[in-house]
């Protein structure tokens, strides 16, 4: 019971620390759907890193490095040039599924170094996760950063006028965001499960994605919706510890999917956006032109 606790916990670090990265990039006005492709290119050029050089730490530096260059990319395309911000996550997530197909297939396998210590048991970047929820839930509600990131994200047109660079604010953010999210990929390969092979984050990018819409933008709910997918994802491996026999395993593994479907469902409803709406950044997904 306490491994699959302990598990459970691992689990949601890396739901934390992607959707993370998605709310400080929205609060901002730029959507990523791509987080999964991002995710992808920071967990096979980490794990590359670190298999070739025997260095964790040149793999997470590698891993944080390629995050942040994607979301450049992102911002480039979203901010500068003005395009569709879905049709460029999108495009970010294919290349990511295919190009790390072919860059990581020779290192297929196991990472094969000493596994990173814990801290009673936990990996130490679930404290990590923490930390970094406090870090940007005080920076987005206590800072004149965070006013400004918040001002830009639900009037770009007003920001600028109060002498805010929307360009610089929103580039700010999506790079930062990248950086968070290439991270989490790179917690997953390194740490969380140090076996390469293609496509294996199994589409933990897209849950963090609805996390992010789950939390109302929220860094505290996001946390708490990160340790109950987390709890759900765990589950869906391994269901036999509480409900044996109940439902094959394969079926359990639809749940966490099922569950996110069924809230961005609600999230959709008009009910849900009359009371809750208020919390989305009004820009969100909105390419804004300087006159």
């Amino acid at each position: 019971m306490w491994e699959f606790f302990i598990r459970s916990l691992d689990a949601s670090t890396i739901f934390t620390i992607a959707a993370l990265g998605e709310l400080f990039g929205q609060r901002s006005g730029i959507l990523n759907v791509g987080i999964e492709g991002v995710m992808l290119f920071g967990a096979t050029l980490g794990f590359i890193t670190a298999k070739t050089t025997g260095s964790y730490l040149l793999g997470f530096l590698v891993g944080i490095a390629v995050g942040g260059l994607i979301g450049l990319l992102h911002g480039i395309f979203s901010i500068t040039l003005g395009g569709d911000q879905v049709i460029s996550g999108m495009g970010i997530w294919i290349l990511g599924f295919g190009l790390t197909t072919y860059i990581g297939s020779p290192y297929t396998g196991p990472l094969g170094m000493e596994r990173i210590p814990t801290i009673l048991g936990l990996s130490p970047f679930f404290f990590v996760a923490i930390a970094l929820t406090v870090i940007i839930w005080f920076i987005l509600s206590r800072t004149s950063l965070g006013l400004s990131i918040r001002s830009v994200g639900e009037n770009p047109e007003v920001a600028e006028v109060s002498g805010i660079s929307v360009a610089k604010t929103r580039y700010l953010c999506v790079v930062g965001g990248g950086m968070l999210m290439g991270f989490a990929g790179a917690i997953y390969s390194l740490d969380y499960n140090p076996v390469w092979n293609y496509n294996f984050l199994l589409g933990r990018g897209f849950i963090a994605l609805a996390l992010v819409f789950f939390s109302m933008w929220n860094p505290f709910i996001l946390l708490g919706g990160s340790i109950l997918f987390g709890t759900l994802w765990q589950l869906s491996l391994n269901p036999q510890l509480f409900l044996p026999g109940l439902m094959s395993r394969y079926i359990w593994r639809t749940v966490p999917f099922a569950i996110t479907l069924g809230a961005l469902l609600l999230m959709s409803t008009k009910w849900f956006r009359t009371k809750w709406g208020a919390a989305t950044p009004e820009a969100l997904g909105q390419p804004y032109v300087k006159d």
